[in-house]
This record gives C-alpha cells, sequence and structure tokens, in this order.
C-alpha cells in the first residue's frame, strides 16, 4: 500500500480542541482524519448529516444556496467553464476574505 499526504487546513484553535479530543479518544488526529476518510470510502457517503441552519432568515445564506444550485444546474448542462485548481483556490479566497469582513460588521 503507497501511502500520500494530504494537507489540512485548520483555524488553530479548532486544531487544539480536536487534537485535545482525540487524544482523550486514545488516538492521533492523524488517525481520525484515516477513520474519517475509510468511513467516507466504505459508505460512499459523509457518516454524518450535514444540514443548513435555516433557522434565522438570513438573505445572504438564501442568495447563495440559491448562486449554488444555479451553478450546479449550469454546470450539470456543460454551460460553465472548466476552472483551473488555481482559479477554484482563488475564488475560495476571494469568499473567505469577504465572509471575514461580514463577520466583522457584524460583531
Amino acid at each position: 500500500m503507497a501511502l500520500s499526504t494530504m494537507t489540512v487546513r485548520l483555524d488553530s484553535q479548532m486544531k487544539q480542541q480536536f487534537d485535545a479530543l482525540c487524544q482523550q479518544f486514545g488516538m492521533s488526529s492523524n488517525a481520525a482524519i484515516n477513520v474519517f476518510v475509510n468511513q467516507v470510502v466504505r459508505s460512499r457517503s459523509i457518516p454524518f448529516k450535514v444540514t443548513v441552519d435555516t433557522s434565522d432568515n438570513d438573505d445572504s445564506r438564501t442568495k447563495f444556496l440559491e448562486t449554488l444550485r444555479d451553478a450546479h444546474y449550469r454546470a450539470q448542462a456543460g454551460e460553465l467553464p472548466d476552472l483551473t485548481l488555481e482559479e477554484i483556490n482563488r475564488e475560495i479566497g476571494l469568499t473567505r476574505q469577504e465572509m471575514k469582513k461580514r463577520q466583522k460588521e457584524e460583531a
């Protein structure tokens, strides 16, 4: 079995909490991530329910979901150009900056 490396970026406080919990479980954070990956591969699904909190009627969340659905349908129809990994990463970075800016404004 050939091993491969994967890099995961986490908020430093979240990583500390994760490491501490994994230690309480008697495993390393690396082992916990491997358990997660193995379960995803075995079950071919995320091993927990992924939901969106719709309790607050946040217009930006609704707009995001509509945009995401639209992009999904357009991609299925072949209407969207292929993006390079660099372009995808740039979009993610811009989205994160925008989210941080909104969080600061709301605070």
